[in-house]
Order: structure tokens, then C-alpha cells, then sequence
């Protein structure tokens, strides 16, 4: 009897010895888990509110529930069932979501993190993706065609690469010039369908097709350009200038918003601020930089 008594003093002195060195050994390491999974967490969620998912979080969240309560009440045959259905509902969770974490992929591809690093930033060939005498032209041409009810699609490449929705339509490779985004998109032409894709100073493809938007927040009045418009702006960092063939006014898709009926003064200064930011500061890319020295030693040898 003794030594069962010993031996249970012994275990509760271990029990609280294991209890007191665990929380001893909470260190720095653990808060900044602790703020990483906080921090990823909040993203998710505020992802999936911004999205169709969360409805479908809403579905799975009651059928959670509801497995909680069959396990409650000792409902063993739902328990059983619900149990076994677990592995399947991953994979149809997984397929389900599937656009929505595609949309979330390429989103966090294209944060300023590699940017800053220095490493895998793009570069369009000179230090500004377009230069003013470019955004001048293109603001000329959007509303010029406005003024007539001609309607244009004009995408406008930035940090993240339009090739495969370039190689959609026919390569055109001309130097940005309002004569020729006029030309393309005149009525009962060859190229004005679709829409053009412009890369650094150079128009490169003509009537190219566009993912169309799923948002359900785009008003029914918006047709099918508004909705390509927003659509890549959703998948890429670009910008699109959209002509309206119905009202003849200009708009612009950014990063899955719509500016609606701007005025030239605003488009092109809209255009500065969101596609020649990316200066000769620290993040253009190590690559740019060896493209610059090159450039500059064959015109040295010139």
C-alpha cells in the first residue's frame, strides 16, 4: 500500500514537472507560429467571404454541425456514413474550389515578394512599361473611337506575362500609334473583333479572346467587353481600357475593379500611376539590369 502511495506521488510529481517544462519551453518560436497561423488563417477567411465559396463554406459548415450532433445523439449509422464520406468530400471540396484557388494562386504569385528580393522580376525592356508618349496615344485613340461609337478592347500588359492569351488571336507586333489601334478596331474589319494586347511600346496581338469575369456583383447592364475586362484583370496584374460601342464612354479594369466613364485627364493619369510605377528603383530585377547593360554595350560598339 506504501508503495502505491510513493509511486502515485511519484507520477503526480512527473505530471507536474512535464506541464511546468512545457510551458518553460514557450519561446519566441511559438509566438511567431502563432501570429504566421492567425495571420494565414484571416487571409483565408477574408478569401473565401470575397468569393462564391464562402456560400459552399457556409453548406460544409452545416454539415459539420450536423455530424457533431449525430455523434451527440449516437446516431451511429449517419456517424458511420458521414465518417466514411469524409475522404470523398476532400476531393469534391478541392474540385469544387477549384477556380477560386486558381484566382488564389495567381494572386499571391503576384505580390511584390519576389519583386523585392530582387530575383524574378520581369522587365518590358526599359524602365517604364510604357512611356508617355505611348500613353498618350492609346488615351487619343480610346476616345476618338468613343466619340464615333466605336467599340475597343485595349489590354495593357504589366508584371505578369499575356502569352497565352496572345497566342488566341494574330500577331500584329506594330509600335503603339493611335492611326493604328483606330485601324484595328474599325467596324468590318479583320482585327476588330476581340481584343489587342499591348507590351511595353508595341502592340503584339490583335483579336485575342479574354476570360470573362464570374462575378456576380457586375451590373446586367455591362456587356461582354466589360466582363472580358474584368475577367483578365482577375487573373493578371494588366490593365484594360474598355470603349463602349453602346454609349461610346471609356472605362477601365484593374485588379478586378471597374472605373467607369472616365474622363481622358483621368485615364491617363490612371495609367501612369498603375503601369509606370515599377521604376528604376530596387525592383526592377537583376535580369533587367543585365538587359541594360547589354543594350548599352552594343550601342557603345555602334
Amino acid at each position: 500500500m506504501e508503495q502505491m502511495l510513493i509511486m502515485g506521488t511519484m507520477l503526480d510529481f512527473i505530471r507536474k514537472y512535464k506541464d511546468w517544462a512545457a510551458l518553460q519551453a514557450f519561446g519566441i518560436a511559438d509566438i511567431v507560429e502563432i501570429v504566421i497561423i492567425s495571420v494565414v488563417v484571416y487571409h483565408v477567411m477574408k478569401w473565401i467571404q470575397l468569393t462564391r465559396a464562402w456560400t459552399l463554406f457556409k453548406g460544409l459548415l452545416l454539415l459539420l454541425i450536423f455530424a457533431m450532433l449525430a455523434e451527440v445523439f449516437q446516431l451511429d449509422t449517419i456517424s458511420y456514413i458521414m465518417s466514411r464520406s469524409l475522404g470523398v468530400g476532400i476531393i469534391a471540396v478541392i474540385i469544387i474550389f477549384q477556380p477560386e484557388l486558381r484566382r488564389a494562386l495567381e494572386q499571391l504569385g503576384r505580390r511584390n515578394f519576389f519583386e523585392k528580393l530582387n530575383i524574378f522580376g520581369e522587365f518590358p525592356g526599359d524602365d517604364q512599361l510604357l512611356s508617355e508618349k505611348t500613353i498618350h496615344e492609346i488615351v487619343r485613340a480610346s476616345y476618338e473611337m468613343g466619340s464615333v461609337r466605336t467599340g475597343a478592347l485595349i489590354v495593357i500588359e504589366n508584371q505578369v506575362a499575356l502569352g497565352e492569351y496572345e497566342r488566341t488571336g494574330i500577331a500584329v507586333d506594330g509600335l503603339v500609334s493611335s492611326q493604328l489601334l483606330i485601324n484595328i478596331f474599325e467596324k468590318n474589319t479583320p482585327l476588330h473583333d476581340g481584343a489587342v494586347i499591348i507590351r511595353g511600346n508595341r502592340v503584339v496581338s490583335a483579336t485575342c479572346y479574354l476570360p470573362l469575369t464570374e462575378s456576380l456583383e457586375i451590373g446586367k447592364e455591362l456587356g461582354t467587353r466589360h466582363r472580358a475586362a474584368i475577367g483578365i484583370s482577375e487573373v493578371s496584374d494588366s490593365a484594360t481600357i474598355i470603349v463602349s460601342e453602346e454609349t461610346g464612354r471609356v472605362s477601365l479594369a484593374k485588379d478586378g475593379r471597374l472605373y467607369r466613364s472616365l474622363e481622358s485627364e483621368e485615364l491617363q493619369q490612371k495609367l501612369i500611376e498603375l503601369l509606370t510605377d515599377h521604376g528604376s528603383g530596387s525592383s526592377r530585377s537583376v535580369f533587367s539590369k543585365w538587359k541594360g547593360m547589354l543594350n548599352n554595350g552594343k550601342a557603345d560598339k555602334k
